[in-house]
């Protein structure tokens, strides 16, 4: 398709061709952004290089940030959950250095894997989901999961002769984030399908796990003590290990809400 040029436009000409040629090479932020970015290139005096730059800025700041969102959204995280809205001030187990030098991702670049052990409340599954929207943001491919969900659907995709796909599915991205590890029993043929997806991804790409459980008591779910050890060695060789504590902060804050009414009157 070719588009009809002629020079002397009218200003109503010339927008209706910017709106065509935007749609036609699809250009949405251009498309939206381009009068404003000229009226403000008239004000500032821009050179034409100059205003031709931040439009095309505009349009590379706008992919990106649609990227992003279709990163974090393949993640299948159940909630929103960010740095920022995390008090560390309420947990002082949690560092918030260590948390911020984890934020740049390094480590899932070096495949390295994270734990998080800690009681309900702690906010272990909020570091998780954070950590995990930082890296999609930063470009990695992400895939968040319960752990019994991820082993209910390795076993039926062994019991449908898919295993390997499946297996082969949660091996590509990047992060795989399972949280609530440690919350029930695993029997023998669940673990080591589990197993087996830790170790297609061993020191490949990056694991981070959420458990209230420490190490000792993982037994409680893995009860074959060497296929527990084993799994206990693929997410901390080389890894990072933050205890969130015991102490629910997120009771206390419900707590302290529940006595504000209280203190004033």
């Amino acid at each position: 398709m070719t588009m009809p040029r002629q020079r002397g436009l009218t200003e109503q000409a010339a927008d209706a061709a910017i709106d065509s040629a935007c749609r036609l090479l699809r250009l949405p932020s251009i498309r939206n952004e381009f009068s404003d970015i000229a009226d403000r290139a008239i004000k500032d005096q821009m050179t034409y290089r100059g205003f031709l730059a931040e439009l095309l800025m505009a349009e590379c700041d706008d992919r990106a940030r649609r990227r992003s969102e279709r990163r974090i959204k393949a993640a299948g995280f159940p909630r929103e959950k960010s740095l920022r809205s995390f008090d560390f001030d309420a947990n002082p187990n949690i560092d918030p250095a260590t948390i911020h030098t984890l934020a740049s991702c390094e480590w899932i670049k070096k495949s390295q894997p994270l734990c998080l052990i800690g009681d309900s409340g702690t906010g272990k599954s909020h570091m998780l989901i954070a950590l995990g929207t930082e890296a999609a943001m930063k470009g990695y491919r992400v895939r968040y999961t319960l752990a019994t969900k991820l082993v209910n659907e390795l076993v039926e995709a062994a019991d449908e002769k898919q295993l390997n796909k499946k297996i082969a599915r949660y091996g590509r991205v990047d992060l795989l984030c399972i949280d609530e590890l440690g919350y029930m029993e695993l029997d023998r043929h669940g673990a080591e399908l589990l197993f087996q997806v830790l170790t297609e991804r061993e020191e490949k790409n990056s694991v981070a796990i959420a458990s209230k459980e420490s190490f000792g008591g993982w037994t409680k779910t893995f009860t074959d003590p060497r296929l527990c050890a084993a799994i206990v060695d693929r997410l901390t060789f080389n890894g990072t290990i933050i205890e969130t504590g015991t102490d629910s902060y997120r009771l206390a804050s419900t707590r302290a809400r529940a006595e504000e009414p209280v203190r004033a009157s």
